[in-house]
């Protein structure tokens, strides 16, 4: 028996520039900068004072407060977007057998701003153990997945992927092919994360990955740009209803787009670094590719990892080139994170988001924030700087790569009817 076909049947995001599908696409076209100074702490003694935070998001506004004290902000976001893929995939919970529908979520931290209030909060007491009861559950990456089981009585395959920024790519990729095997009719799939805490920017600025454009926390993220000085820390989450093609016609479905491929790879090669030359973001692209059954010619957009750190657009703009040759020169190339900031587990379900309307819709969304060329990235590469940009998408690539050297890729294709 041959794999059977994968299609994406419903889309839920929660991100700095929308909190629905319909509002982050209006923002990404618009090229809105989510990059705002945080609100959630006192960050005045931080190196980074800013952040891509959402924006009038309440989750009470979505689930009761007693449930919403619970979890830990990064479930409460899986929540939100997986409720929406879910009501947009029209899934009638009465007719589906919930057997065979499964959740895979991606999640590179967790809880961590659980984790570090419980312990603020023990360190800061007469030094007697108290702890939330919930802890555990609020700070474990995969409380998200079994959450939206619970909620739904989804009985399928239920995990959660880690694999820092690369998590929910990963979760993609799993539900791609446990569809594919037979194991599942209906996966619902993407990854949420909320790390603009104080260990999340302060770990962060540490590493002296952040930029610390505190004056201009709107232009901060700028991929390609030779003036870019580390990336801004998003949240957020995004969720796709993976659905096997015959069940969807066979239950009148819409259906967005057909993901039909995924890659994997492992740099091999530093715990925080790219590779250099793009050994790992080359052969990640190969195996999608590969595994997709086309040629490098026939993908019209790339949404690249592009996190505007000094190292690691080098070293993708130079995969690019030699994954892609002279075909490259006719490609539309965008790094969405200009926008978002990067969602760090989400950032992999948000950008397919992404890549799936611009193939719904004919347009690329803008790199933003370019101002200055560098020298070190091939100039004739159309980065889709600064606007949006119509044109047929027929594929659609998503790059993420994650710390440890973890990479992840996804190809979509344009439905036919």
């Amino acid at each position: 028996m041959g794999l059977r076909r994968v299609v994406v049947t419903g889309l839920g995001a929660l991100t700095p520039i929308g909190n629905t599908v319909p509002e982050y696409w209006q923002g990404l076209i618009s090229g809105d900068s989510g990059a705002a100074p945080i609100t959630y702490f006192d960050a005045s003694k931080f190196k980074t004072q800013f952040a891509c935070e959402l924006k009038g998001f309440n989750p009470e506004d979505f689930m009761d407060r007693k449930l919403s004290r619970k979890m830990d902000r990064f479930a409460q976001y899986a929540i939100v977007s997986s409720d929406e893929a879910i009501k947009d995939a029209k899934i009638d919970l009465d007719k589906l057998n919930k057997d065979r529908i499964g959740v895979i979520w991606g999640a590179g931290i967790g809880g961590l701003e659980t984790f570090q209030n419980e312990v603020l909060g023990f360190a800061s007491g007469n030094g007697t153990p108290r702890f939330n009861p919930f802890m555990i559950p609020k700070m474990i990456p995969d409380i998200a997945p079994g959450i939206i089981s619970i909620r739904n009585d989804f009985r399928g395959p239920n995990f959660a992927t880690v694999s820092a920024c690369a998590s929910s790519a990963n979760a993609i990729i799993d539900g791609l092919n446990y569809i594919r095997l037979g194991y599942a009719d209906i996966i619902v799939s993407g990854g949420s994360e909320a790390g603009v805490a104080i260990s999340g920017i302060g770990g962060f600025n540490a590493l002296h990955a952040l930029s610390t454009r505190n004056e201009d926390p709107k232009t901060a993220s700028r991929p390609f740009d030779k003036d870019r000085d580390g990336f801004v820390l998003g949240e957020g989450g995004g969720c796709l209803i993976l659905e096997d093609y015959d069940h969807a016609v066979n239950r009148g479905a819409t259906i967005y787009a057909e993901l039909i491929g995924g890659g994997l790879s492992a740099d091999a090669y530093h715990m925080t670094a790219p590779h250099p030359d793009g050994v790992g973001a080359i052969k990640v692209m190969q195996n999608c590719i590969n595994d997709a059954k086309i040629g490098p010619s026939e993908i019209d957009v790339v949404n690249m990892h592009g996190t505007s750190t000094q190292l690691g657009d080098v070293a993708e703009a130079k995969a690019l080139c030699d994954v892609f040759g002279e075909h490259l020169y006719s490609m539309n190339i965008n790094s969405t994170k200009s926008m978002t900031g990067h969602l760090l587990g989400a950032a992999g379900a948000v950008e397919a988001i992404a890549s799936i309307l611009s193939i719904k819709k004919g347009i690329v969304p803008p790199t933003i924030n370019h101002h200055t060329k560098d020298e070190e990235i091939d100039d004739k590469i159309n980065f889709t700087f600064n606007t949006a940009q119509t044109r047929k998408v027929n594929i659609a690539m998503s790059n993420t790569f994650g710390f440890g050297g973890h990479n992840a890729c996804v190809l979509f294709k344009k439905h036919e009817e």
